[in-house]
C-alpha cells in the first residue's frame, strides 16, 4: 500500500543566504513551500518531479503564458536541479495538443550522430567505455525544440522561457537525499573529469544534503543564449566550445580511464534540426491515445500494447505483462530512425488481433519472436523471425505535463540518457553533455534497424503520451526510466482504464517491466501482491527497487484539473494549479 506524503525537495534560498557556490542551509529559515505529488483546481495545472520546475511553470502561467511557454521554462529549471537527467546539451520529445487548431502536435528534438559516424563505428567498445566518452555525445537537440516549439505555439521568447532558470542557477537551490545520491553513485567518473569534478564534488565530495548549490557558469550560459539566441549553439560560440570538449575531453591528471574523443564537428551542429512529426494515434476502449512516432518507439509500442489488450477477452495483471512482451519484439526488430518502419500496420487492429492470440494461461517464452506486420492476417499465426535482445539505456530522463487555462496540453520528455550523461561539463558552461549515442545498438547486428548511421537518431523509449475522448483531451502522462518508460506509461493507462484506479492511485501502484525478457523486473510491493500467481502462471521475476518517476494529469470536468506526480519515487514530485477555485 502506497501512502501520499508531502516531502520538500528543492527551494530557491535568497541571495543574501548564499555567500559561496557551497554553505550550509542557515539554522533558521522561513517555512519553506512544501511541493506535493496531488493538485486540483482551474486556470492550468503542472506535474514534474520537481518544486522549483513546478513553481516557474505556474508563474508563467499566471502571467498569461500558455502551455508550451511554461514547459520551457520548467524544462530549463530542470537543467539546474535536474542535471543530471536533462540540460540544454541533450534532446526530448514533445506531443502538444493545441486548443485553437484542435489538433495534436509533436516535436522531434532527439539528438544526432555525427555524420562521421557508421554502423560499426561502435562496434568492439565496451559499453560501459562508451558511457563516459566524447564518442557517445550526440548532437544536442533540446534548445532547437525550445526555440520551434516557442515560435510555433508559443507566445514568450526564449530571453523570457530561460530567466526562472537563471534564478535558480544563481541563488541555489537546496540539495536532497535524491541529488546527493546520484552524484555518489557518479564519484569515480565524475572526478576523472576535471571540470565535472570541480562542479560537482567540491572539497573531492558530494555537496551533502541540506547544503545550497549554486550553478553560476551555468546561469551565465543561460543568459548568453538568451541574448544571442539558438544560433549561438548551433553556429556559434557555444557550440565551438561543446566540439572542442567533446574532441579534447578535459581529463583529469593521472587518470586511467580511456575517454575517447567523439566525432562531433561545428557543421554537424549546423545541419541540426528539431521537426515536427505527426503523431502515433490508436483507438483504445473508445478514446484516441496520441504518442511519439520514431526514433520514439514509446507511441507504437505503447498503442500496439493497449491494441492487443483491447483484443483480448479480458485483461489483468498476466495479460498487461504479455501485451508488452510481444510489443517490445516488434519494436526491436522494426523500430528505427530509418525509412520504411511499418508504423501503419503495427498499429493495426488486425496486427494486434494476430498478435493476441498467442497470449494464453500460461507466459510466453522469452525472447518471444516478432510478429509480421505485412498487411495480411489470420487466425493465430505463430512467428518466424529472430527476436532483437533489448539494448541497455540509460534510466534517467525527466517528463512534465501542463494544461493552460485555453485548454492547450503538453506532455514532454528531456534527457541527455545516462545519469549525468556522459560525465564531462564543458569548460565554464556548467553544463554536462548527453551520451544519447549509446542508446544504438552497439553491433554488430546486421539488419538491426537502430544501428547507428551518420546524422541518425538513436531510438528511444520516451512515451509523452495525450488521451482524448469525444475529440477533447481527458489525460497527459509520462515518465523517465530508459526502456521501463514505455512500461510505465502502459501501466498507468491500464491502472487507470482497465483497473478503474484513480489517477493518483494508478501512478502509485507497484510496477512491473516486462520488455521481451526472461525475467520481468517489478517493485518489492508488486512482488507482495502478484508474485505467486504470476509464477504459477510461469512469469519469473527479478526486483527492481523503483521503476518510473511519473507525471500525468486528468481533466475532471467543468474546468477543473487534477496534476499528479510521484508520492515517493525518486524523492516525490511537484503536482501545481494556478488556483485551486475559480
Amino acid at each position: 500500500m502506497w501512502v501520499i506524503v508531502d516531502t520538500m525537495r528543492r527551494v530557491i534560498i535568497p541571495a543574501a543566504a548564499v555567500l559561496v557556490t557551497l554553505v550550509p542551509a542557515p539554522a533558521v529559515q522561513a517555512e519553506p513551500q512544501q511541493k506535493s505529488p496531488v493538485a486540483e483546481g482551474y486556470g492550468g495545472a503542472v506535474a514534474t518531479v520537481d518544486l522549483d520546475a513546478s513553481k516557474a511553470a505556474i508563474s508563467v502561467l499566471r502571467k498569461g503564458g500558455n502551455a508550451v511557454d511554461a514547459a520551457v521554462a520548467a524544462g530549463a529549471v530542470l537543467g539546474v536541479t535536474e542535471p543530471y537527467s536533462s540540460g540544454l546539451t541533450g534532446g526530448g520529445f514533445m506531443v502538444y495538443y493545441d486548443a485553437r487548431q484542435r489538433k495534436v502536435f509533436t516535436i522531434d528534438g532527439r539528438e544526432t550522430a555525427p555524420r562521421a559516424m557508421t554502423a560499426t563505428t561502435l562496434e568492439g567498445i565496451p559499453f560501459e567505455e562508451g558511457v563516459t566518452s566524447g564518442l557517445s555525445a550526440g548532437i544536442p537537440g533540446t534548445v532547437a525544440n525550445w526555440d520551434l516549439a516557442l515560435r510555433k505555439f508559443g507566445t514568450i521568447p526564449l530571453k523570457q522561457a530561460l530567466q526562472p532558470a537563471i534564478e535558480v542557477a544563481s541563488k541555489g537551490f537546496v540539495v536532497d537525499q535524491t541529488f546527493y545520491d546520484q552524484t555518489a553513485a557518479n564519484i569515480a567518473r565524475f572526478k576523472d573529469i576535471s571540470t565535472t569534478a570541480q562542479l560537482y564534488l567540491p572539497n573531492g565530495a558530494p555537496p551533502p544534503v541540506g547544503s545550497v548549490f549554486k550553478n553560476p557558469d551555468l546561469a551565465a550560459t543561460y543568459r548568453e543564449l538568451g541574448k544571442r539566441g539558438p544560433s549561438w549553439l548551433y553556429d556559434g560560440g557555444l557550440g565551438k566550445e561543446i566540439v572542442a570538449t567533446v574532441k579534447r575531453p578535459p581529463v583529469t591528471p593521472g587518470s586511467t580511464r580511456n575517454v575517447r574523443p567523439g566525432l562531433m564537428e561545428l557543421s554537424d551542429l549546423r545541419a541540426y534540426r528539431a521537426l515536427l512529426r505527426e503523431p502515433t494515434k490508436v483507438s483504445y476502449n473508445g478514446m484516441d491515445v496520441y504518442g511519439m512516432a520514431p526514433p520514439s518507439s514509446g507511441g507504437s509500442t505503447v498503442g500496439e500494447a493497449l491494441n492487443i489488450l483491447e483484443a483480448l477477452p479480458q485483461v489483468g495483471v498476466h495479460e498487461y505483462l504479455e501485451a508488452s512482451r510481444l510489443a517490445f519484439a516488434d519494436r526491436g526488430a522494426y523500430v528505427g530512425d530509418l525509412p520504411g518502419v511499418p508504423l501503419k500496420e503495427l498499429l493495426s487492429d488486425g496486427f494486434a488481433k494476430e498478435r493476441a492470440c498467442l497470449i494464453g494461461d500460461r507466459a510466453l517464452t522469452s525472447p518471444a519472436a516478432p510478429g509480421v506486420p505485412d498487411g495480411t492476417y489470420g487466425p493465430c499465426a505463430q512467428p518466424t523471425g529472430a527476436s532483437t535482445p533489448v539494448a541497455k539505456e540509460g534510466p534517467e530522463t525527466t517528463h512534465l505535463v501542463i494544461a493552460d487555462r485555453w485548454g492547450n496540453v503538453i506532455a514532454y520528455n528531456l534527457t541527455i540518457e545516462s545519469t549525468g550523461g556522459n560525465g564531462i561539463v564543458v569548460p565554464g558552461r556548467g553544463v554536462l553533455l548527453n551520451n544519447e549515442l549509446t542508446d544504438f545498438t552497439f553491433g554488430p547486428a546486421p539488419g538491426d534497424p537502430n544501428l547507428p548511421g551518420p546524422g541518425k537518431r538513436p531510438r528511444s523509449s520516451m512515451a509523452p503520451t495525450l488521451v482524448f475522448e469525444h475529440g477533447r483531451p481527458v489525460l497527459a502522462a509520462g515518465s523517465p526510466g530508459g526502456s521501463t518508460i514505455i512500461t510505465t506509461v502502459l501501466q498507468i493507462l491500464v491502472n487507470r482504464y482497465e483497473f478503474g484506479m484513480n489517477l493518483p492511485d494508478a501512478l502509485a501502484a507497484p510496477r512491473a517491466t516486462q520488455r521481451n525478457t526472461a525475467q520481468t523486473q517489478a517493485e518489492p510491493a508488486f512482488l507482495t501482491e502478484h508474485q505467486a500467481e504470476l509464477e504459477a502462471k510461469g512469469h519469473a521475476f527479478a526486483p527492481n527497487p523503483e521503476i518510473g518517476a511519473a507525471t500525468a494529469l486528468e481533466f475532471l470536468g467543468r474546468g477543473r484539473i487534477q496534476a499528479v506526480a510521484e508520492p515517493v519515487r525518486r524523492g516525490g514530485g511537484s503536482a501545481m494549479v494556478v488556483s485551486s477555485s475559480r
